[in-house]
């Protein structure tokens, strides 16, 4: 086997882009966006700022900030026909089938969706951040055979989506948290969605097809799906009590842990490290701790027995379940999140186009015949 044909499994450390969005150093660890690291800008930057930030390179200017939110508000609604499928779809659909379903159809009933002129890329892309929200708030209310509710134009993104899910305003604790963990999700670099994503856009197919294919790729419990996953793992275990020894049942049964470990980070996940901070502030306000010191339980003894430390799912969960999200939608919110990081990378694709097209070393038998 020569150099050019080494398999690289998961293409872990391979280089497939050039960017200027999100730069990641898993060994001290860093994340920055744009040059800016995750951690300055975290609690600094509302969500609409970090989406901007993303797609433009640059904090907008306070007359840009207010243009940009009342562009994103305009755009809030999404049409009858997404709200009848999600009425319609079977309590057992995935809803994050759901969400990639309502995304799809989107772009059916979008007349340009094919248009990839530099304004008509921006334009869908401010309508999907704008539409995500309204989309998983339905879904949230419809599961719980509630009617969704209308977006609130004088609300912003966060606030307006806590709104639409639980139908009243949030106080400012809330609502700093859930933007926060928006600002927090929205970009992580050539991850496995934002890959498929790329990989779309390439073909030179529509912005739409290149959102599902992310959403498609984040569903996974391997990536966003972790957070579903770690909500559940803290619901089995029960009670802060019960961490050790859930953990080293799971442990000698040989079974992973949702929400440890990451591919990339090897000194921790530092928006897990801001995640858990404001888990704590929110267990801390509430007076509700039980899901916060279940986590931190669990933690303990993972650290204690396989020195892994938690990535940004983990304490995440906790955070989303207790804003009023329900477990098996909190992969569809970190979705709403990351739309901001897909659209970017799309955009970006779409700049300085290149068909993503790698080979296989092919293993199987030559020289085959067919019997006579």
């Amino acid at each position: 086997m020569t150099q050019q044909e080494k398999v690289v499994s998961g293409l872990e450390n391979v280089l497939a882009f050039e960017s200027k969005i999100a730069y990641i150093d898993g060994n001290k660890p860093e994340l920055s966006i744009r040059g800016y690291d995750i951690k300055d800008i975290a609690h600094r930057l509302t969500f609409e700022d970090m989406a901007f930030l993303l797609w433009n390179g640059r904090v907008p200017s306070a007359v840009e900030r207010t243009a940009f939110a009342a562009e994103l508000t305009d755009l809030r609604r999404v049409p009858d026909q997404v709200l009848d499928l999600l009425r319609k779809t079977p309590a057992s659909a995935h809803p994050m089938a759901m969400l990639r379903t309502a995304v799809s159809l989107l772009g059916a009933l979008d007349a340009d969706a094919d248009d990839l002129s530099p304004d008509g890329l921006v334009r869908k892309a401010k309508s999907l951040m704008a539409k995500f929200p309204t989309i998983v708030a339905a879904q949230v209310r419809i599961q719980a055979g509630k009617t969704p509710m209308e977006p609130a134009p004088w609300l912003g993104h966060a606030a307006n989506f806590y709104h639409m899910v639980s139908g009243r305003s949030p106080d400012e604790v809330t609502r700093k948290t859930l933007d926060t963990a928006l600002v927090l999700y929205a970009e992580h670099e050539t991850n496995a969605s934002t890959f498929a994503a790329r990989v779309v856009a390439g073909t030179q197919s529509d912005f739409y097809s290149a959102v599902v294919a992310g959403i498609g790729a984040i569903k996974g419990p391997l990536h966003g799906g972790a957070i579903d996953e770690a909500m559940r793992m803290f619901m089995e275990v029960g009670s802060p009590e019960k961490a050790a020894a859930y953990v080293d049942a799971a442990l000698a049964a040989k079974r992973k842990l949702p929400g440890f470990g990451h591919r990339v980070y090897k000194a921790g996940d530092p928006r897990a490290a801001e995640l858990r901070v404001m888990a704590q502030a929110l267990a801390d306000a509430t007076g509700e701790r039980k899901w916060f010191d279940v986590a931190v339980a669990t933690e303990k003894r993972m650290g204690e027995t396989k020195n892994i430390i938690p990535n940004v799912d983990y304490f995440a969960a906790p955070v989303l379940y207790q804003l009023g999200f329900p477990m098996d939608l909190m992969t569809n919110v970190v979705a709403t999140s990351r739309i901001a990081g897909w659209s970017a990378h799309i955009l970006e694709q779409y700049a300085n186009n290149r068909l993503v097209r790698p080979r296989a070393l092919y293993t199987g038998p030559h020289g085959l015949r067919l019997e006579q």
